[in-house]
């Protein structure tokens, strides 16, 4: 990609706004899942109910994406993205006021908190509606890169929580998301162009299109993985090896960063190589690694192991997203609802794998190579469709396939 190319094109306030909300909105929308080890003990959670906890805002999330997309197409990418941030600040702020005493107040949190997670199909049709189709896999991976989030949210939220309460951890994020939106009101713009507003007959005709339910099932195995694991892994290091909620979310955010870095990096690596080729080998790349996880004893060895795997999640998901705009550009907000609620479901399944395995077996070891089972899925699943995709929508492609 040429660099003085890249600055000409579109609009960098408009990215770099996007990229702070979503990275804002990704930071809360995992927020339970960075303090699940501590509030479990003080509610009295199972096991089950620790990862249902955790995993509430990301099947929230999943689905308020779809609506988000549909109030995009209505009233621009600019308004609900206000509207998105200020229900998620009036949401912890009522939670750090009053606390939250019960599992069913933390899953109406999660709930709420779901709206931050639906920035996802708010932040990149704004920013990637700037740039031309041969960029795409870049940008959209830089916006989308603000699922970096996690990683400030594993290794602040366990520090302030030990030292005022985790409970103080929502008021303290109220910081960073006023800041962001504040950027957002003053810097970012709507995309040009008129786009036809949607409806939800539009969602199930798309979902008539045999080629919806691949990339929808693409980003449920990557964006599942990455989220689902970002989301369980403080609660899984802190009960696997003992660890310390401080030491877990240490744990969880060296596992996770790389995932969200990853995102631009197999943007532009599909780019270069074609989606299709990029996702086979992340996929192959994640199938190993969750294997290694799954039956590792060692610390080192396992979080070794879940940090190539965050890795290659988060660098299908820029792949994914790379092959999207391709194959769907006139419905590419739709489609972004749609693919980003195949995500989030992910995410969920994951973190019930987790709960699940260890309630009825003692361990996570199940959950993990389930996982791992639908990831092999997934790379068949890509065998079976590249060969069309290469000689039909993707040879008039913008951009290598």
């Amino acid at each position: 990609m040429n660099i003085a190319q890249f600055k000409k094109s579109g609009h960098w306030p408009t990215l770099a706004t996007s990229f702070l909300y979503f990275d804002v909105s990704f930071m809360v929308w995992t927020l339970l899942g960075a303090l699940g080890a501590m509030i479990a003990p003080d509610l009295s959670l199972t096991a089950d109910q620790k990862f249902l906890m955790v995993s509430t805002p990301i099947l929230a999330g999943a689905f308020l994406r779809i609506a988000l997309s549909m109030l995009v197409d209505r009233i621009g990418t600019k308004k609900t993205g206000i509207i998105a941030q200020l229900i998620v600040m009036a949401g912890l702020f009522v939670a750090w006021q009053h606390g939250i005493h019960s599992l069913n107040q933390a899953l109406i949190l999660g709930g709420i908190l779901g709206v931050a997670g639906a920035s996802f199909a708010v932040a990149l049709p704004q920013s990637g509606r700037w740039y031309p189709p041969h960029m795409q896999g870049v940008v959209l991976g830089l916006a989308g890169a603000g699922n970096v989030g996690v990683v400030i949210d594993h290794l602040a939220a366990p520090r302030i929580a030990a030292h005022w309460g985790w409970q103080s951890v929502f008021g303290a994020a109220l910081i960073p998301l006023a800041l962001a939106f504040i950027l957002y009101v003053i810097f970012s713009k709507e995309p040009p162009g008129e786009f036809k507003k949607k409806k939800l007959s539009d969602y199930a005709k798309l979902l008539s299109e045999k080629d919806a339910h691949w990339f929808c099932f693409f980003y449920t195995i990557s964006f599942g993985g990455f989220v689902g694991l970002a989301t369980a892994f403080a609660i899984y290091f802190s009960d696997q090896f003992g660890l310390k909620p401080v030491h877990a979310g240490e744990m969880a955010a060296f596992c996770t960063l790389v995932g969200a870095l990853g995102r631009p990096m197999g943007g532009a690596l599909a780019d270069k190589l074609g989606g299709i080729k990029a996702l086979g080998v992340f996929y192959s790349v994640a199938i190993v690694s969750l294997i290694v996880a799954a039956l590792a004893h060692n610390l080192w060895i396992c979080g070794a192991a879940f940090f190539v795997a965050s890795g290659a999640f988060g660098m299908c998901n820029g792949s994914v997203f790379q092959l999207l705009p391709q194959r769907f550009a006139k419905d590419i907000s739709v489609m972004t609802g749609l693919v980003g609620c195949g995500g989030g479901i992910g995410g969920f399944l994951l973190g019930r794998m987790f709960g699940l395995s260890k309630q009825h077996t003692g361990n996570y070891t199940v959950g993990i190579l389930l996982f791992a089972g639908l990831c092999v899925i997934a790379l068949i699943g890509l065998r079976l469709v590249k060969t069309r995709w290469r000689t039909t929508w993707g040879a008039t492609a913008a951009a290598r396939i």
